[in-house]
């Protein structure tokens, strides 16, 4: 074992609840633990990658970890922190998103080696199609009374009198499906821990009750805290919605701007959670930035060390190039470097126009194309004067001569022209 688990996380400010004697149990031997993911969508986003480290932390301390994706518990719900049930998803969709889940996990956990502690994926709808309601409700159902589900925050809250939506009856019994999941686990894969979000505390508990009256067996409980903003909102969201591991649904452009625009007191906490950044490290970092906070050499840092870690080097340097674009630092060069998801991504809300494809094949003189085909300069004369005070660039390169032909040699990608009036002002043509 390379290193204490429970003490990584202890000083990472990860560590939320223990259930008594986990840390001894981890001490004494290679342990299984397992944690569960949902499988809403076909792909995580960083809000799931808390949870998904703390399993490669784990794997890292020479313990075996099992990541559950929940193919039975997708289609019912979990209440915990939910004010509304969930939409129930078909088995098709199902599938869709337990295949990109299990290929975006094998970027972080070991699966394929030869070792004791490798990663193993199960669903848990494989041992759960197999069960009748009335077996479930024999077999799990009488070891855990109403009274002790009714007494779990997540149940509580939705039994409010001020809480209209309620409860059904598929959502109340949630947590004995996944406590179930953990006795299965426990009995089949000898797994002895389960952990995730503080949120899960219930159903988890739950979990170790039932393999305590059912078969007298050892489990263990571990959870860390949910992320949160230092202002109390919710971590991970933008204004355009989640911040997504898939690369098709948030560039890794975007991806990048996400953690490098996180506030000092964020990046000093996210930096322990989502990096492999040693204390040493970390702190040296925190205490340079805190003497030249206007660098933003924390943040600059702990977007380099996530995106590497969940897109690649390759990925990290291309949004970093593109970055410096709007800042005036790009060069043609890099422009055309950029695939088109990044470009798109750098040049969002810029005012695009489209102009025919056909023109330029044959040519357009350049105070044309952005007077007339193009309304990016309200008249020819101000365009004129813009050239000659040397405020134009097509493609970030300077344009000095009024008589230009722009050409669909000038496309970016056989379809984009980017045009900058002044230091900030950028405009998309459009190529159709």
């Amino acid at each position: 074992m390379t290193m204490n688990f429970v003490e990584e996380l202890r000083w990472r400010g990860m560590l939320h609840d223990m259930m008594p004697g986990t840390e001894e149990q981890l001490q004494k031997e290679m342990t299984t633990a397992y944690v569960g993911f949902d499988p809403t969508a076909e792909s995580l986003h960083i809000g799931s990658l808390a949870p998904i480290l703390l399993l490669k932390r784990f794997q890292m301390a020479g313990h075996k970890p099992l990541a559950l994706v929940g193919g039975a518990t997708g289609m019912i719900g979990d209440p915990s922190g939910k004010s509304q049930e969930r939409n129930l998803l078909n088995e098709e969709t199902l599938q869709r998103n337990l295949d990109g889940i299990r290929k975006q996990l094998a970027k972080f956990l070991d699966f394929e080696s030869e070792a004791e502690n490798k990663a193993v994926m199960v669903n848990n709808y494989d041992w759960m199609k197999q069960l009748s309601f009335l077996d479930f409700i024999r077999d799990v159902g009488k070891h855990i009374t109403v009274n002790y589900m009714m007494a779990k925050d997540s149940v509580k809250k939705r039994f409010d009198p001020d809480s209209k939506a309620g409860m059904s009856f598929t959502e109340f019994t949630y947590q004995l499906v996944q406590g179930y999941d953990f006795y299965w686990l426990n009995q089949n894969m000898n797994c002895k821990l389960q952990m995730g979000g503080s949120d899960q505390w219930g159903n988890i508990t739950t979990g170790t009750e039932l393999i305590r009256r059912k078969s007298d067996g050892e489990a263990f409980a571990l959870t860390i805290p949910l992320i949160k903003k230092a202002d109390g909102t919710k971590f991970g969201k933008t204004e355009s919605g989640n911040v997504w591991l898939d690369p098709k649904l948030t560039s890794p452009y975007k991806f990048y701007q996400f953690w490098l625009n996180t506030t000092d007191e964020d990046a000093e906490n996210y930096i322990r959670i989502f990096t492999f950044l040693s204390q040493e490290e970390i702190n040296a970092l925190i205490d340079a930035h805190r003497e030249a906070p206007h660098q933003r050499e924390l943040q600059k840092k702990l977007a380099e060390e996530v995106t590497v870690m969940v897109h690649s080097r390759e990925d990290y340097e291309m949004a970093v190039e593109a970055s410096q674009i709007l800042f005036g630092r790009g060069t043609a060069e890099v422009l055309r470097k950029l695939d088109e998801s990044t470009f798109l991504s750098v040049f969002e809300g810029v005012p695009q126009f489209t102009v025919a494809k056909a023109d330029l094949a044959a040519g357009v003189n350049v105070v044309d194309l952005l007077a007339d085909h193009a309304a990016v300069f309200p008249s020819k004369g101000e365009l004129r004067r813009t050239i000659k005070g040397n405020g134009l660039s097509i493609n970030k390169d300077k344009i000095t001569d009024q008589e230009l032909t722009v050409n669909d040699d000038f496309l970016i990608g056989g379809k984009y022209i980017l045009v900058q009036k002044g230091k900030k002002n950028y405009f998309l043509l459009i190529a159709e």
